[in-house]
């Protein structure tokens, strides 16, 4: 007989058993996490005193009981004493074989958005990355001939004719570079996924910036200390790092600025996939800056290939990280206004299973 417990906690969303006298009899794990609260302590609550929504729903509610009919309420403001509103669809049913008791789903719109956006970003990546990769074989030939043809002129030339040789030469050796990251991306290899401690990656990150690319900033570091080993590729995962650690740099510019790497677990974040199926993403990446933003033109489109806030930028860096996260099965997000800019990563969490087989450095 299937365990009706497992089922209630493996739902992706929020979801709160509410009693006949309107009273929690039991939250989700997602709903914990949403509500910022354990289920513990919301048990025996009147449910519209713990969760706190912008429109008046009690008869609404009253009614979906006394018919056994089910509710639904879209584009409301749902939140609770512990955590700011969150505009939701909310799905209320009363559940079968249980009379008087009710099941109270909440789905944020903000993740369903998201989720439906980064869909589109994956299709659209892969039809241009392979377009893009054709082309870049057949350039990178002809454009080795230029350069070599430009250093042979330059022997002979004079003062002011060796300046446009020598730009023949920087502007070629700059297209194969964009030519080459095209073809790392579309080479790309799977993943060797293990337990990784993100910790190690974080600070790995941190010191090759500091003694490079990220000198002139200041790197802070903001550690949950018990995060448990994700499930990852170590080698991918620090170039993704790097990457947005390398972005944040080069919006400060001269001036220098601060950085945040920060890691926390929310055990609620869970991802649904096309199949129908959930991923739990408990363990929780943070790169925060405090730079200039990113354009608002593009924000919605910045893990898209090509898509770059700078004048010289290939639009390629986001667009790889964003592919190294989802090969992991992982998420990743970014809000930015100006003085702030936070990119958050996702991750599963090594399973028990893979902990075992672990080499004792590993754990490490």
């Amino acid at each position: 007989m299937m365990n009706m417990d497992a089922v209630f906690n493996s739902l992706p969303v929020p979801a709160v058993l509410i009693g006949p006298d309107d009273r929690i009899v039991d939250l989700n794990s997602a709903a914990e996490g949403f509500l910022n609260t354990s289920a513990k302590s919301a048990k025996g609550t009147p449910v519209w005193d713990l969760i706190a929504v912008n429109a008046p729903l009690e008869e609404a509610f009253a009614r979906a009981r006394k018919h056994d009919t089910p509710l639904f309420v879209n584009d409301v403001d749902v939140g609770s004493g512990q955590r700011p509103p969150a505009l939701s669809d909310l799905h209320l049913a009363p559940l079968n074989g249980v009379p008087g008791h009710m099941l109270l789903m909440i789905t944020p719109r903000e993740f369903v958005g998201r989720m439906s956006h980064n869909n589109q970003v994956k299709s659209a990546a892969k039809s241009a990355i392979g377009m893009a990769e054709m082309l870049a074989h057949e350039i990178k030939n002809p454009l080795a001939g230029i350069t070599g043809a430009a250093q042979l002129l330059s022997m002979n030339l004079n003062a002011e004719d060796l300046e446009l040789t020598d730009l023949i030469v920087a502007e070629s050796r700059r297209i194969v570079k964009l030519l080459e990251q095209v073809e790392q991306f579309g080479n790309l290899m799977p993943p060797e996924l293990g337990a990784v401690n993100l910790h190690d990656v974080l600070d790995r990150a941190r010191r090759s910036a500091l003694l490079g690319f990220g000198a002139r900033m200041t790197i802070v570091e903001d550690y949950d200390p018990s995060l448990p080993l994700a499930l990852g590729d170590k080698d991918q995962l620090l170039q993704v790092i790097l990457n947005l650690v390398k972005n944040a740099s080069e919006a400060a510019g001269t001036t220098g600025g601060t950085i945040r790497l920060h890691s926390f677990y929310e055990h609620s974040f869970r991802m649904r996939r096309a199949d129908g199926t959930g991923q739990s993403l408990p363990l929780q990446i943070e790169v925060i800056d405090d730079g200039p933003g990113l354009p608002q033109s593009i924000q919605d489109d910045v893990f898209e290939p090509f898509v770059s806030g700078r004048e010289n930028g290939t639009g390629l860096g986001l667009a790889l990280v964003s592919k190294i996260i989802s090969d992991h099965g992982g998420w990743i997000s970014v809000n930015s206004v100006p003085g702030k800019t936070v990119f958050r990563i996702s991750l599963p969490r090594a399973d028990k299973a893979m902990l075992a087989t672990l080499a004792p450095e590993q754990e490490t």
